[in-house]
């Protein structure tokens, strides 16, 4: 029975604390302030667990198609460049202004390393840039591109991501000019 009430006691503290955290606008939402180093994992580890988990079931097309990479490369530079940047571009007003900073796919790095020749981890990643594409991640700014385009619009664009860190600025912009 002590433990019952001390686990109500404890919820009821659970509730009136966050209840203030809520209610008194300690928190602070400004995209100019960075979260702490432990809310930001909790995020970030939340954010790469979901995506890894909703997306592990996709099937991935042949992203080596031309055609897909000729018509996801115009997509990407109307709806993507401003924020995941071209080659060349070290930043933007939206990357600088946004938080967390989205990544530049016009470079290779950690995130979303495109070193590994294992099919598999190539594959992991489509999928992943798939998903969020369709789906966008809420609180973060980048939207939701499925409820305005089909899959196969979507995919285009994921392989022109995996392209991208390999072109060069000339490259780019031939591959993204709209006829």
């Amino acid at each position: 029975m002590n433990i019952i009430k001390t686990l109500l006691v404890l919820a009821i503290i659970a509730v009136i604390g966050a209840g203030t955290m809520i209610y008194s606008g300690i928190v602070n939402v400004a995209a100019d302030e960075p979260h702490s180093a432990m809310v930001y994992w909790m995020l970030e580890q939340t954010r790469e667990n979901s995506i890894a988990k909703a997306s592990k079931d996709i099937k991935v097309p042949n992203l080596e198609d031309a055609d897909l990479l000729l018509s996801g490369g115009a997509d990407y530079n109307f709806m993507c460049a401003s924020c995941h940047l071209q080659p060349g571009q070290k930043e933007s007003d939206m990357s600088v202004g946004l938080y967390p900073s989205p990544p530049n796919f016009a470079v290779e790095n950690d995130e979303h390393s495109h070193e590994s020749n294992n099919n598999e981890d190539k594959s992991a990643e489509a999928k992943k840039h798939f998903w969020v594409i369709k789906h966008g991640i809420k609180a973060s700014g980048m939207p939701a591109w499925g409820k305005t385009h089909d899959d196969k619009r979507i995919w285009a664009m994921v392989a022109f991501i995996q392209k991208l860190p390999e072109l060069t600025p000339e490259q780019y912009q031939i591959l993204t000019a709209v006829e």
